[in-house]
């Protein structure tokens, strides 16, 4: 007899629990694969069995035949579907259009205005969105369900809206970047760590000040330092803080411009990959970089007119190398620049509508192609997410959304696209094949499971029945229940039940004072000086008859020694006997 059917015999199955693997759906991601308009949708996945298309083009044949496809037909329908797997490490001999991971796309709908301030974590986990309805929203690809809310809202700084979001590298803190002058830190859970200082208004010379006078258009953490970063704003400065230290400032960035009043809006700012230069545009289209181990009295490589005066510039960004500079302008314009000649720009694309002026351009991950969005021709129109060639900036690839983008992401990790629409959307484009994690969570997690008896409590399925006067608040004549007259009059004197008060202290200490103060001795041991009070005169003449007569000797006894005596006449007896 058989192991296996002694066990069975027995009524043992096997040892230990065996654990049920969940199986995915294999056309899981059809739910979320873009349509494209004017084309036909061509599913990348391979279908069992011929295809339409090759059944109309195909001739009729003899039935043996088709008896014969439908046998083989039928063997192969039993397969299962084997998802194909992306190796990273693997290249590819034929580059292709659809290599960009734009086949699928994921909506993330809970803003209701413009994204005007986008931010992945390093790990491509979070999404960091800014709105100009106020709001901050922190969505987490592990954390969410199908219906895509994020985990925390709120708001920043009130009434103002949001310029700008920015995840360090090490991706424990992000800043917010409002209208305010004020910069904002919080962790990776979106609590409040630090609010950076104002500066003072009052005071004309910048680098005296402790902080930004006017609002912050941009940031930008140091790509080696996680403890320090840049701020850009419009009193005409780029300031260089420590995380730690919230009241100042380590260094003040004045930027001069040629224009009178030698003073201009900094609405864009970054560092260089390897974090020697720093870089500012400003509003009258001039381009600067520092030094970082300079004094920032001066720009060691500045270019005036990089586009036009009066433009908001939306973004700047160096490629790999940090040879390149990408700007995107408000002028409808995307320029490549070199920084060993920085006089004039490598490319230059010009027909790139911009409706927003905080819209930004992204290099791919592999530094061959640049993304940015285009606005609508029309009010409420679709607008265009456009991946153009690095060398020539020419159109490689335009994918239509529906609305304008203005912030554009393209994570390098996950090898996702996302992309801020003006209608308050987040999406999210992403390939089964090509990317990793991200949006590609949600699906894998499939529909929740209806909620049954057997997941309810105890006390929900099957209530218990209280009678009132069972709670404990009835019992022992305690709450609406009246008690005997005794009962209370003993809890009335006892005064722990009744909550009595503390009573005033008597005696010493009376009043808070334990002893008296050393002030308090040397005060009650005065005697009071009541010369002031008395009679000059008197004061004296109350020692002229003492024994001790030196208060009064020195002044009566020469008196009376020099008083004359009195001489009188002498009664005769004849005058006596007369009278």
């Amino acid at each position: 007899m058989d192991d296996q059917d002694v066990l069975a015999a027995m009524g043992i199955s096997g040892f230990g629990k065996s654990m049920q693997k969940k199986k995915l759906d294999p056309s899981r991601f059809d739910k979320t694969k873009r349509v494209e308009a004017n084309k036909p949708v061509q599913d990348s996945t391979p279908v069992m069995g011929p295809s339409s298309a090759s059944l109309k083009e195909r001739e009729p044949e003899a039935d043996s035949e088709e008896a014969t496809a439908g046998q083989e037909a039928a063997k192969e329908a039993p397969k299962p579907f084997v998802e194909p797997e992306y190796d990273p490490s693997e290249e590819e001999e034929e580059e292709d259009i659809a290599d960009f991971p734009t086949t699928h796309e994921l909506i993330l709908k809970d803003h209701t205005k413009v994204i005007s301030a986008l931010a992945l974590d390093p790990s491509g986990a979070r999404i960091c969105s800014g709105s100009h309805d106020y709001d901050c929203k922190l969505w987490d690809f592990g954390g969410m369900d199908i219906r895509c809310k994020p985990f925390k809202t709120w708001e920043p700084a009130g009434s103002y809206h949001l310029h700008d979001i920015k995840f360090s590298n090490d991706g424990q803190k992000f800043l917010v970047i409002s209208g305010t002058s004020q910069a904002k830190l919080y962790d990776r859970d979106g609590e409040e760590r630090a609010t950076f200082i104002k500066g003072d208004p009052y005071i004309r010379d910048m680098k005296n000040t402790a902080g930004h006078v006017s609002e912050i258009f941009s940031c930008a953490w140091h790509p080696k330092d996680a403890q320090t970063f840049i701020t850009a704003s419009a009193d005409s400065t780029i300031r260089i803080w420590d995380v730690e230290n919230k009241r100042k400032q380590k260094t003040v960035i004045v930027v001069k411009s040629k224009e009178r009043g030698a003073r201009t809006k900094v609405v864009s700012c970054v560092y260089t990959p390897d974090g020697a230069m720093i870089g500012g545009a400003c509003l009258d289209g001039a381009l600067h970089l520092w030094q970082t181990s300079s004094n920032f009295v001066r720009p060691n490589l500045s270019i005036e007119g990089a586009h036009t005066k009066g433009s908001e510039l939306g973004s700047m960004v160096f490629s790999v190398d940090g040879r390149t500079l990408l700007t995107r302008g408000g002028d409808d314009t995307v320029k490549l620049w070199d920084l060993r000649a920085f006089k004039k720009p490598l490319s230059s694309r010009s027909d790139i509508t911009t409706l927003y002026p905080n819209t930004n351009a992204v290099f791919s991950p592999d530094d061959k192609f640049v993304v940015t969005g285009a606005g609508a021709a029309t009010k409420g129109g679709r607008g265009r997410l456009l991946f153009l060639s690095k060398d020539n900036l020419e159109t490689v690839k335009e994918l239509e959304v529906d609305s304008t983008p203005v912030k554009v992401a393209w994570h390098s990790k996950i090898n996702q696209i996302v992309t801020g629409l003006s209608n308050g959307q987040i999406c999210v484009l992403y390939s089964p094949t090509t990317s990793l994690n991200g949006a590609k969570l949600l699906m894998n997690k499939g529909p929740s499971r209806k909620v049954t008896v057997e997941d309810m409590s105890d006390a929900l399925a099957a209530p218990t029945i209280l009678t009132p006067h069972a709670l404990p608040m009835f019992r022992d004549g305690d709450g609406i229940a009246s008690g005997s007259k005794r009962k209370r009059e003993k809890d009335r004197m006892d005064p722990r039940k009744s909550r009595r008060p503390e009573l005033p202290v008597s005696g010493p200490g009376k009043g808070g004072r334990v002893g008296a103060s050393a002030t308090q001795h040397v005060v009650q041991n005065l005697v009071r000086d009541t010369t002031r009070d008395e009679d000059p005169r008197e004061a004296l003449l109350k020692y002229a008859n003492a024994e001790d007569p030196q208060w009064t000797a020195a002044g009566v006894i020469p008196w009376q020694i020099s008083q004359p005596k009195p001489v009188f006449r002498e009664a005769t007896p004849e005058k006596e006997k007369e009278e």
